[in-house]
């Protein structure tokens, strides 16, 4: 199936108030999630400055370089190529958040798995519901395609640990080892 064809499914369609969540809690959301098109770059490279910024004000550390025009021409020609597909979650028309996936492969896996390397909600809109709404629909879209688990990357920090009860409420659980970078 073709991304086009995806972005025409039910499962791309608005989701509506008092959704039930994994947890049994409900939430109160009118998110409309949408398939990224190259056309929403500048406002995902927009949030992905967003996120970096809180990150490293969270670990007082400058540990990214973000150049947004970079940043915005990766996103299109990504989404162009398919290499990376993006979730993004509109409110009364405004990108309100995104998650980001993309297939990976390792043979403990036991097959194809989804990786999400970039997942965020602007402040204003978090405890709304549009996080388990778009951490719902990635569920769907690695369902859909075969994907036998989806990972994700929280820093081991205490500074993190509502972002790791985010996730653990919607059924990750940690896995072992941390995250390491080269430069190349």
């Amino acid at each position: 199936m073709t991304l086009e064809e995806r972005a025409n499914e039910q499962a791309w369609k608005e989701h509506c108030a008092d959704r039930q969540t994994g947890n049994g809690e409900k939430t109160s959301v009118t998110a409309h999630i949408d398939l990224a098109r190259p056309e929403d770059a500048e406002v995902i490279a927009a949030m992905v400055g967003e996120l970096l910024q809180e990150i490293m004000s969270a670990v007082s550390e400058k540990a990214f370089n973000f150049h947004h025009h970079d940043t915005e021409a990766r996103a299109r020609a990504w989404l162009i190529d398919g290499s990376y597909l993006v979730l993004l979650a509109r409110q009364g028309g405004a990108a309100v958040g995104f998650l980001a996936l993309y297939q990976s492969y390792a043979l403990y896996t036991e097959g194809a798995y989804g990786t999400i390397p970039e997942f965020y909600v602007r402040p204003s809109y978090r405890s709304r519901g549009t996080g388990t709404a778009l951490i719902e629909e990635a569920k769907k879209v690695g369902q859909a395609r075969g994907w036998r688990r989806l990972e994700v990357t929280t820093p081991p920090l205490p500074q993190f640990e509502r972002t790791l009860a985010f996730y653990q409420r919607h059924g990750f659980h940690i896995s072992g080892g941390r995250k390491l970078k080269v430069l190349l």
